[in-house]
């Protein structure tokens, strides 16, 4: 507790400045992600409190972010459709995976995966980032300029007779559950069918407007629609919003421009009572929790997005620990990454019950805590509880903030999100595969693949693709490199290491020496399988050399295994010098040591073998 206020005004100051940062964000991801801006203030303010109490990064600043917002967008849209357009239905569920991906990263962290985190691709993250970036983009345009899919009358009569077919559908499947048949009972279906009102068919097929315009497709076709619908004060609107974020950067960056354009956009929009769109009602009073999560939960209704849920859980662990490495650089200090993961896990867990958004350490709110003095867990802390103050006290005022003045901010967060220097070391990064008529960098090609799928299909499918295919490449490439470094060569043309320099000439055509030099494992097991072809029919001795082949694997072993039987079967003696303990091991768990290659075949250096070697011959010739 003393080393929590050793530093009090610092970190007052730092999460004071963190929290009038973070508001602007919190509530355009919470408009955003489709459950309103208290969804996003609330878990600015339990994540930012309760993952610096337990984290494991002093300075860390955390709240919802871009990409786990971008995330939750898709879990909230595909849950809301499921539910018939009901965000009061649907919320609890969509609040369960959140908790989940809470209780996963606490897992994570528990089981000490933070530590490989650091292991995943830059080509991944970059093309994540950037789809992330263009993807807020352009969902934010349709609200910039004042087009909403589901109040464009002409746009939604489309889909009434979907809505109509719906809704009788949803009436029979009703009456399936309850057991009713009907070819037996057309009375009841004609009594329910009259359930399909003209509001009914209204209210559904603007559901379906909603749903069709939704994630960057849907913005992209209806487009064209919305160019000629503008609603040109919301369009003025977001374009001030944006030229102050940009503009008020060159005078000063002591005040976030972000909370300036809230402030001086929204001020000028209510002083002089324009007729803009506002964001949704603020609920007043302190934060409550929604025990519905726990009442209504079944295994049948979170099953399904359990691997959404684990994925939100390793985005939040990336998004955190990147922001926890710029915090050490910053301050010269050393997080801790597990117990990072589990405080994060905390937050997201208990905003999830509190009805918000999940979230991850935020980089430039971190930034601004630290450039303003914080240096403890309580600048998180106090910054949490910078955010509940301000929700207490003037959440009527902020419910009148303009709509379009947060899409202007969330623009703005797009562009900035976005991995430029991913995208400007494309032209530079070697070519070193080829599809058809194209070169094209490997790296470049995950980025690239990430970004397309992540932006035109799904955010979660394609990190999880991305990582495979860079996987792959990864092992090739290995495989290549050492496959090209033990390239199976006769002694005269392949390098004589300095030991062999004097080997006995008399020897060296009985005689044939095989360097490995690096971990024989899958990817060079195919090269490795050639080395009895290529052995002279003069030799009946082979020597191979194992003090530079660190690991192997069970495909490295049964490769092993089958040389060393084709070897025999051929009558060439094999003989092992310098193996290294862990390829040893393996050996003789199969039996290839003694069965194949017997302890007195295995020398500690190559003179000791051939010393061997040598006495072996002479004892022939006598």
């Amino acid at each position: 507790m003393k080393n929590l206020f050793s530093n009090f005004r610092g970190d007052l100051l730092g999460g004071i400045t963190a929290g009038i940062v973070a508001l602007p964000l919190a509530l355009a991801f919470g408009v955003s992600s489709g459950l309103g801006p208290s969804a996003g203030l609330y878990g600015a303010i339990f994540i930012s409190f309760f993952a610096a109490l337990f984290g494991g990064t002093n300075t860390q600043i955390s709240g919802p972010t871009a990409p786990m917002t971008a995330v939750s967008m898709v879990v909230i849209a595909t849950i809301i459709a499921i539910y018939d357009g009901s965000v009061e239905k649907a919320l609890p569920i969509i609040l369960g995976v959140f908790l989940l991906a809470g209780l996963f990263q606490i897992g994570l962290g528990i089981l000490g995966i933070g530590r490989y985190i650091r292991y995943i691709p830059y080509p991944v993250v970059s093309g994540f980032m950037t789809a992330i970036g263009v993807i807020i983009i352009i969902t934010q345009i349709l609200p910039a300029i004042g087009y909403y899919p589901k109040e464009d009358i002409a746009y939604v009569e489309q889909f009434k007779p979907q809505a109509e077919e719906l809704i009788l559908e949803n009436i029979l499947r009703e009456e399936a559950g309850e057991g009713i048949l009907v070819l037996e009972d057309f009375e009841e279906t004609i009594e329910r069918s009259g359930e399909i009102t003209a509001r009914a068919i209204l209210d559904e097929s603007k559901t379906l407007a909603a749903a069709d315009a939704s994630g960057v497709i849907g913005a992209i076709k209806v487009f064209p629609k919305a160019l000629k619908n503008i609603n040109w004060l919301e369009l003025i609107l977001a374009i001030a919003t944006v030229l102050i974020i940009y503009g008020f950067k060159r005078i000063t960056k002591i005040v976030p421009s972000t909370l300036v354009a809230l402030i001086l956009v929204s001020g000028v929009a209510y002083g002089f009572d324009l007729d803009y769109r506002t964001i949704e009602k603020i609920p007043e009073g302190i934060p409550m929790p929604n025990m519905e999560i726990f009442t209504r939960f079944k295994i049948s209704n979170i099953s399904p997005y359990i691997f959404t849920a684990l994925t939100l859980a390793m985005l939040g662990a990336i998004d955190s620990l990147l922001t926890s490495v710029v915090a050490d650089n910053m301050t010269k200090t050393k997080h801790k990454p597990n117990k990072e993961l589990v405080g994060q896990g905390i937050g997201n867990s208990i905003a999830a019950i509190f009805g918000g958004l999940p979230g991850a350490g935020a980089t430039i709110r971190t930034v601004v805590n630290i450039n303003s003095g914080g240096k403890t867990k309580l600048s998180g802390m106090l910054a949490g509880i910078i955010l509940l103050m301000i929700l207490l006290l003037i959440g009527p005022v902020a419910s009148q903030i303009p709509a379009a003045v947060l899409a202007g901010i969330l623009i703005t967060v797009g562009v900035s999100v976005m991995d430029y220097k991913g995208l400007k070391a494309i032209p530079s990064l070697p070519k070193d595969i080829t599809l058809g008529p194209l070169k094209l960098s490997s790296e470049v090609m995950v980025m690239l693949v990430v970004m397309v799928l992540s932006t035109f299909w799904n955010l979660v499918y394609a990190v999880g693709i991305g990582l495979v295919i860079a996987s792959l490449m990864f092992m090739k490439k290995m495989g290549d490199l050492t496959a090209e470094r033990s390239d199976v060569k006769p002694l005269l043309k392949e390098d004589v290491w300095p030991d062999e320099k004097n080997f006995p000439k008399k020897l060296k055509k009985e005689v044939f020496i095989k360097h490995i030099k690096g971990p024989l494992f899958f990817g060079t097991t195919s090269d490795f399988l050639r080395l009895a072809e290529q052995i002279p029919k003069s030799a009946h001795i082979i020597i191979i050399r194992l003090d530079r082949m660190q690991y192997m694997d069970q495909s490295g072993l049964y490769a092993m295994e089958v040389v060393l039987q084709e070897l025999i079967k051929d009558e060439i003696l094999p003989l092992f010098v310098d193996i290294l303990n862990q390829p040893r091991y393996m050996m003789e768990r199969i039996d290839i040591i003694p069965d194949l290659v017997p302890h007195e075949h295995i020398f500690e250096n190559f003179d000791k073998c051939v010393n061997w070697i040598e006495q072996e011959e002479a004892m022939e010739q006598t």
